[in-house]
């Protein structure tokens, strides 16, 4: 038999806390209520949810499933929620920006209050997350726009390019690498190297530069971000590879860029739903963002000129 939304909120809110009275403090309601309206819940889908162990509870396999959909109907009534109170407040929309680090330290952020100052009366949320929970936050319609530095490869998502930036080595302004115009890979390995956990997409960047120049890798220190290696190369703990979009962040003096030969170019990508039309308000962010993406030399142009040039 179908469950009400009554059941489905506690059976939720009993997995989300672990235990009866954790649920009941979520809910404002006795601990008896909770007891109650979990057991009706098990006698009507006429299964156990949870095993009951020294005053414990246990989620059964069958009640680990069941959750996994009933977020989903969380996650979408909260969409519906939002939407309504927009209206409520006759606001001009409702915009949810999601980004990796390494892009949206300066330009999101500026491109936002230009949006801001165009629409008044919108709201906008802006977090940033790593590859796996962004593309979730995009699929749970949680974000209505991603801006992520390696293309998201899902069938319901679709990734446009935004702009470009290579990757460089960054040291202190004293630093003797700081005197080189251009660096090879092979200059790097005479200092300590901040480098990235290989099982993200930045480390695996890093890690085929090295591989492709027949050199091998060897971090000192391994950061999560191209933001903390920036941080730690400013503090004389060693050199790192880092994107230019991540450089944007930091004042000019604090630290010395050297282009690298044969380094990777980064590309900032931005990522939507593909089967769902883009807001106004999605769409004027997007305009704003590739205006200063090229304002700050991201510009993808400058790459198709290269290439042009090239050929």
């Amino acid at each position: 038999m179908s469950l009400n939304l009554r059941q489905i909120e506690v059976f939720r809110a009993v997995m989300s806390t672990g235990s009866i009275s954790g649920a009941s403090k979520v809910l404002h309601v006795s601990q008896p209520a909770v007891s109650r309206l979990l057991s009706s819940t098990e006698t009507r889908v006429g299964f156990l949810l949870f095993e009951r162990i020294k005053g414990r509870l246990y989620a059964t396999p069958e009640a680990k499933r069941l959750f996994r959909e009933v977020d989903h109907v969380y996650l979408g009534v909260r969409r519906v929620n939002e939407v309504a109170h927009s209206l409520a407040e006759r606001r001009q929309g409702v915009l949810h920006i999601v980004s990796s680090p390494s892009i949206g330290h300066v330009l999101i952020p500026q491109a936002i209050a230009q949006l801001c100052g165009q629409y008044t009366d919108a709201k906008v949320t802006f977090n940033f997350l790593n590859y796996a929970p962004l593309q979730d936050r995009l699929l749970n319609h949680q974000a209505d726009i991603g801006v992520i530095s390696t293309p998201i490869d899902h069938p319901n998502l679709e990734t446009k390019a935004l702009g470009r930036s290579p990757i460089c080595c960054v040291c202190p302004e004293d630093h003797p690498l700081a005197q080189k115009a251009m660096l090879d890979l092979a200059d790097l390995l005479a200092y300590p190297l901040i480098g990235y956990d290989p099982e993200t997409p930045y480390g695996r960047m890093v890690a085929q530069m090295f591989h492709r120049a027949g050199i091998p890798l060897k971090a000192t220190i391994e950061v999560g971000s191209p933001q903390s290696a920036c941080a730690l190369a400013k503090a004389g703990a060693g050199v790192a590879l880092v994107d230019e979009f991540s450089l944007h962040n930091w004042p000019n003096g604090q630290l010395v860029a050297r282009p690298v030969i044969d380094a990777p170019v980064l590309m900032a990508n931005l990522a939507f739903l593909r089967f769902e039309p883009m807001s106004q308000l999605a769409q004027s962010f997007v305009k704003i963002l590739r205006k200063l993406m090229a304002l700050n030399g991201f510009s993808l142009e400058e790459e198709m000129r290269e290439g042009a040039l090239r050929h």
